[in-house]
């Protein structure tokens, strides 16, 4: 495979990001009163054929990692070069498990985060292409990151780290405002959370409203609650949403923009259920159907 000639003399480990087994695999996996320390030892992957000069490298610098503790996984950061012809970075680090047992894994995001943890990268790897991870080891890999999945000009500067996307991992979830958490009954909470999940999944970067419940009120308004779905993998946070409401004939029975305060955040790979009251002025009653309708942001 070469890559491990991407591995130089100079190289050092230089951050960890150590989550437990559990957080990506899904098992519960408890280390019953074990709290040991893991030395991994060094795996090379079985199609490397690796001079004996490299694997001096490789020992020097998997010495240098402080043990695990029982049932973690973990990402060492190395270092990264550029491709200069393509504006690729290449991402030296090494994949260890304190496991007990070999695993082989599936398609995971990354994440390359500089000294100020702001993203500045991020891709989806298939973990398949390490081979089986034996147990209680550390396997060296060049991660490679296009172009396209760079989001500054420059290769960050010392202090950054690759990292799990551990949101990426989760199912999409339920997320509740703490008044909506206090006031609704267990039984209306466990039935959003049903919707959530029948609604078509979201792609990696969209945000979504769902139309939830309209009803008019006594005094002409127009209450509407809609799912805010946000399919990325960070935070949105709104200030300021312009909705139109249109309903089963196609007509807009209400408009109005709603100044957020305080900001209203829907949290990574979540769905939060929010209330809009449209009060009457900003309403067209007349003939409305809202056997089934739409929620829409305007510009």
């Amino acid at each position: 495979m070469g890559l491990f000639s991407f591995f130089k003399k100079s190289d050092k480990v230089v951050q960890e990001n150590t989550i437990d087994s559990n957080e990506l695999l899904g098992t519960d996996s408890t280390n019953n009163g074990d709290n040991r320390d893991v030395v991994t030892k060094l795996s090379f992957h079985p199609e490397w054929d690796v001079p004996q000069e490299q694997k001096y490298i490789f020992n020097f610098l998997a010495n240098e990692l402080e043990p695990l503790k029982p049932n973690q996984l973990s990402l060492s950061s190395i270092s990264i070069d550029e491709d200069l012809s393509s504006g690729n970075w290449l991402v030296r680090a090494f994949f260890r498990s304190s496991l007990p047992e070999a695993i082989e894994l599936g398609e995971i995001e990354l994440f390359i985060m500089d000294k100020n943890d702001e993203l500045v990268a991020s891709k989806k790897f298939d973990f398949k292409a390490l081979g089986t991870i034996p147990a209680e080891s550390t396997r060296p890999w060049v991660f490679e990151f296009e172009k396209s999945t760079i989001k500054v000009d420059e290769v960050p500067e010392e202090g950054w780290k690759i990292a799990f996307n551990l949101v990426s991992l989760r199912d999409h979830q339920l997320e509740l405002d703490p008044t909506w958490e206090e006031q609704l009954p267990a039984e209306q909470k466990e039935e959003l959370a049903k919707i959530v999940k029948t609604l078509p999944k979201l792609g990696e970067t969209e945000v979504n409203f769902t139309g939830l419940q309209a009803k008019f009120a006594n005094n002409g308004s127009l209450n509407v609650s809609i799912f805010i779905r946000n399919g990325h993998s960070k935070a949105i946070n709104l200030e300021q949403l312009p909705i139109e409401i249109i309903d089963a004939r196609g007509i807009q029975i209400a408009k109005g923009s709603f100044k957020m305060e305080p900001v209203l955040t829907v949290q990574p790979n979540s769905t939060k259920p929010w209330t809009f009251i449209f009060p009457s002025q900003l309403v067209n009653p007349k003939g409305a159907d809202l056997s089934r309708w739409t929620a829409r942001v305007t510009q």
